[in-house]
């Protein structure tokens, strides 16, 4: 199979079909929702927290809420008292069956619930999906993280509503190093490989460092793309704020970090610090304008037209160009 990653591809331009970008739609149906955005913050405790969780919720956006020193069943309630939709992450050990469970016996249930483990591909990942399955069955579930065909199939098999792919392609994850496994720096390769046997939604979950990288990722057989760094650094941003020779950062770190678990133990991700970067709905109306264009290039009107725009594949340091038809 071919490898490559979003900074090998260009998508190729088609005519444009509309008067002004402006026209383009760039909301997708995920699940029981359409969202405004195809977009979704990484559900890490440096990139949202309640307050952003809210916001999103409020304004037409995606989001799981992360499963951190939270009191989940509490945040469900409050999110429900709210008239907004619940959306939260799941582990698999007993404590995540009792949330589970809780959920179910209070009748607070979950829209969305992510179980969210490093590798998803997994009999107690098979395990948790049943358990959701059966004490909330209406609720949408999405489940991960995997990188092959193989584990797509089997989480669908499963029960699983979609499936997120990405293991270790993250800014702030290391993965590849610690372990040699993963799908750092062939992210959308294998977005492009798993699409092809899926048969419900994928969640693209890493690598994503431009707003073009969101088209390429739908071109390629994403429904949701997830990010984090780009995410990460914003005013409102939960990461601690860090000054440096004048210039303010925010503390942004994987969960497998020792600075999220606490103790350094398989640890697979670091921290880094993100340069601020103003409001998070600034970025998302730059996010919906960029996404714009990339529909109107692609010669289309609406989010699912990015599907049939042909593509160039960059070799070592440009050279071997070729065209893919």
């Amino acid at each position: 199979m071919e490898i490559f990653d979003y900074d090998n591809i260009l998508l190729l331009p088609r005519k444009c079909r509309v008067e002004s970008r402006s026209e383009c739609d760039t909301s997708v149906e995920f699940g029981p929702r359409r969202f405004a955005l195809p977009v979704v913050p990484a559900n890490m405790k440096t990139v949202i927290d309640e307050p952003i969780t809210e916001w999103l919720a409020a304004n037409g956006h995606f989001y799981v809420m992360h499963r951190f020193e939270i009191d989940t069943l509490a945040y469900a309630k409050q999110m429900r008292a709210k008239g907004l939709f619940v959306s939260i992450s799941s582990g698999v050990k007993p404590a995540d069956y009792q949330v589970i469970d809780h959920l179910a016996l209070e009748g607070v249930g979950a829209d969305y619930v992510t179980i969210d483990v490093a590798h998803g591909h997994a009999e107690s990942v098979r395990r948790m999906i049943e358990h959701i399955k059966e004490k909330l069955p209406t609720t949408f579930v999405i489940a991960g993280n995997v990188a092959t065909p193989e584990a797509v199939i089997d989480l669908e098999n499963w029960g699983a509503d979609a499936t997120k792919v990405g293991v270790g392609p993250g800014k702030v994850c290391i993965t590849k190093l610690k372990t040699g496994f993963g799908t750092g720096g062939w992210q959308l390769s294998a977005l492009k490989w798993c699409a092809r046997v899926a048969s419900k939604p994928i969640v693209a979950d890493g690598g994503i460092r431009h707003h073009g990288d969101i088209a390429k990722s739908i071109r390629f057989g994403a429904s949701m793309v997830m990010i984090g760094s780009l995410f990460a650094g914003h005013e409102e941003s939960p990461g601690r704020t860090v000054e440096v020779d004048g210039q303010m950062f925010k503390e942004y770190y994987g969960s497998a970090s020792d600075f999220n678990k606490g103790e350094y133990k398989h640890v697979e991700g670091k921290r880094i610090l993100e340069p601020i970067k103003g409001r998070l709905a600034d970025t998302l109306r730059e996010m919906r304008e960029d996404v714009q264009s990339s529909i109107s290039y692609g010669g289309g009107t609406r989010l699912a037209d990015l599907r049939k725009v042909n593509y160039v594949v960059l070799g070592g340091e440009n050279a071997g160009e070729h065209l893919l038809m």
